[in-house]
C-alpha cells in the first residue's frame, strides 16, 4: 500500500491541487453556470442543491468555529513538515461539515498546508483509499512533506456520524433525504467536537 500510493501522490501532482480558496472559488465558479464538481449526476437538480447548500455550511462554519484547547494544542505540537491532502466534491455534505474544521486546524501551524483534489478526477487515489470498499468523501491523507511518506489518514465523516450511515443503509427507517436531514442534524449537535478528537488522536499517533 505504501508503495503504491507513494506512487500515486507525486509532487507534480500535488503542485495540481488546490487551496481551500481555490475550491470554494471552483464551486462557486460551476454553481453559477447551474454546474457542480464531479462526473456523477453533476448537474441534476438534487445535485445542484446539495452544493448550494454546502456552500452556506461552509461559509457558516468558516465564521463561526472554534477550536478547543486541547486540539490547540495538539496542533502546536507538531514539529514535521506535513501535507493534508483532501479528497472531496463539492456535492458531498460530509465534506461541507468537515473540511472547514480541517482547514481551521491546519491554519495553526505553518507546517501544516492542506491542499485540495476532487475525487471524480482522482479516482486512481481514491481507491487506494477506500472506506469499507467504497469511495467515501472527505478523505484526508496524511504525508510528510518531504518525502510524501503517507502518515495516517482519516475520513469520511466522525464515528458518530458513521454509526449512522451503516445504521441507515443496514436498516433504512426513513427516505435518503430525512436521513441527510437527521445526519446534518448529527454534525450540528456535535458541534465538530468528535472530529477535532479524532484529529488529535491522529496527530498524536506519530
Amino acid at each position: 500500500m505504501a508503495l503504491q500510493t507513494q506512487a500515486l501522490i507525486t509532487p507534480a501532482r500535488l503542485e495540481k491541487a488546490l487551496t481551500y480558496d481555490e475550491y470554494r472559488q471552483l464551486v462557486d465558479e460551476l454553481l453559477a453556470q447551474n454546474r457542480a464538481t464531479g462526473d456523477f449526476m453533476n448537474n441534476s437538480e438534487d445535485i445542484l442543491h446539495y452544493s448550494k447548500m454546502n456552500v452556506q455550511r461552509m461559509s457558516r462554519w468558516d465564521k463561526t468555529l472554534q477550536l478547543a484547547e486541547d486540539t490547540i494544542e495538539a496542533l502546536h505540537q507538531v514539529k514535521t513538515p506535513m501535507t493534508w491532502l483532501v479528497l472531496t466534491e463539492g456535492w458531498c455534505g460530509d465534506a461541507a461539515q468537515n473540511i472547514p474544521v480541517l482547514v481551521k486546524m491546519a491554519e495553526l501551524n505553518p507546517l501544516i498546508e492542506i491542499k485540495f483534489l476532487l475525487r471524480d478526477e482522482n479516482l486512481d487515489i481514491m481507491d487506494a483509499y477506500l472506506s469499507n470498499g467504497g469511495r467515501g468523501i472527505p478523505k484526508m491523507i496524511v504525508l510528510q512533506s518531504e518525502t510524501l511518506e503517507v502518515l495516517a489518514q482519516w475520513g469520511p465523516r466522525p464515528e458518530g456520524a458513521q454509526a449512522l450511515v451503516n445504521a441507515h443503509k443496514q436498516n433504512p427507517e426513513s427516505d435518503y433525504k430525512t436521513f441527510v436531514e437527521k445526519l446534518h442534524k448529527w454534525y450540528a449537535q456535535d458541534k465538530t467536537a468528535q472530529i477535532q478528537a479524532e484529529v488529535r488522536a491522529l496527530l498524536q499517533s506519530f
